[in-house]
């Protein structure tokens, strides 16, 4: 009989020998400074892009909901496991889409997963940037639809992809990359689909600082969302047509057999959404804009990746970072693809502009990373 602890260690000892054992690491903290094994240091690598998971107003809505709801949803959400939050949350998000109705998901990673196994039937051609996070790829392997790859951004490719291809058709794409930070051609993409008749989905969980696509009598927009990013709770979205969402409440397998998103992950979320379509919102982003342009003037999203090739020599910058009191984790394969280990910063409007000039000071010192970040700039 295999001893599967015997094989475990051996696999576990791979993975240390070419720089891939991961670990999960408590990182105590309200905001971008927290303790890490012990030492206080300053993260660069949260998606809390707006700063709103530390928000006095998101954190209030948390606590008076579970006042009013408990703690938990307790049963799927088509048992009894939809509150009055979970409706008030979808309307937001639809208004916030710009379209007709909103579902919300226990996580991002089941939006995608329901989406995609849902539109995905045999008759349909799905058509995936090869970038896509994980969660897409895998929506993608588990629908019934056959899977084509474009190359990255590459709107040529994916045309000439549409061109050859019969029947239904469904693009996918994220629209700001989660581990280059660049984005997608939206305008020219949503052409693109509008010409060949496809459904677009486009997966904005990193897309901070918009704007939003709204749909067109030629185009179909489904936007799937997280709202544990930019909106700083738990959960995920899918926002589009009345129709396409009522399909999802009634074969998205990733919804009907999970239980519905806590009272406080709800009613935080939705104090989000306020917060991000009011002025403090737009002033939020605006600051996100100008530090973002403190570290890569341009760069188009809080993103922003310093590719160092080997895994060794990320997990070495990533080490001497942490001794100048700086968090930014080492990010290597699966998760990127082999050659093109990195450091992957990511800013908050809740950084301070002292706290990104000691990044990059920090930075600075190191030969080999600073030869990189000017390459990548």
């Amino acid at each position: 009989m295999s001893n599967w602890n015997t094989w475990a260690e051996r696999e576990l000892a791979g993975l240390r020998a070419i720089n891939r054992y991961r670990e999960t690491v408590p990182f105590d903290g309200d905001g971008p400074e927290g303790k890490l094994r012990d030492r206080r240091l300053v993260s660069f690598a949260s998606n809390d892009y707006l700063g709103l998971a530390s928000h006095p107003q998101v954190k209030l809505a948390a606590i008076a909901a579970i006042e009013r709801f408990g703690t938990g949803a307790m049963a799927s959400r088509l048992i009894v496991g939809t509150r009055s939050l979970h409706v008030e949350l979808e309307s937001l998000l639809a208004e916030w889409n710009l379209t007709e109705r909103a579902l919300v998901f226990p996580s991002g990673y089941a939006a995608n997963l329901g989406v995609l196994t849902t539109l995905g039937e045999t008759d349909v051609t799905l058509f995936s940037d090869e970038l896509n996070h994980a969660s897409i790829i895998d929506g993608c392997r588990l629908a019934k639809a056959r899977s084509l790859i474009y190359r990255h951004l590459d709107l040529q490719h994916l045309q000439t992809l549409l061109g050859q291809t019969p029947g239904r058709k469904i693009v996918v794409t994220e629209s700001v990359f989660s581990m280059d930070g660049d984005t997608a051609p939206l305008p020219a993409l949503a052409q693109l689909c509008s010409e060949h008749g496809a459904l677009l989905i486009l997966d904005e969980a990193h897309a901070a600082l918009g704007p939003k696509l709204a749909p067109t009598r030629d185009l179909e927009v489904l936007h799937v969302g997280t709202l544990s990013k930019t909106l700083g709770s738990l959960g995920g979205f899918v926002a589009g047509s009345s129709r396409l969402i009522e399909l999802l409440v009634n074969r998205a397998r990733s919804f009907i057999f999970t239980t519905g998103l806590s009272p406080a992950d709800t009613a935080a979320a939705a104090a989000a959404v306020r917060i991000c379509r009011s002025q403090e919102g737009d002033h939020l982003r605006a600051r996100l804009r100008h530090l973002i342009d403190m570290i890569r003037p341009g760069h188009p999203s809080a993103i922003v990746p310093i590719v160092l090739g080997e895994d060794a020599a990320a997990l070495a910058a990533a080490a001497e970072l942490r001794e100048s009191g700086i968090h930014v984790p080492a990010i290597r394969p699966p998760t990127v693809p082999k050659g093109t280990a990195r450091l992957r910063v990511a800013l908050s409007a809740s950084h301070t502009e002292a706290m990104v000039r000691n990044l990059q000071a920090a930075l600075g010192k190191l030969d080999f990373v600073n030869s990189n970040y000017a390459k990548d700039a």
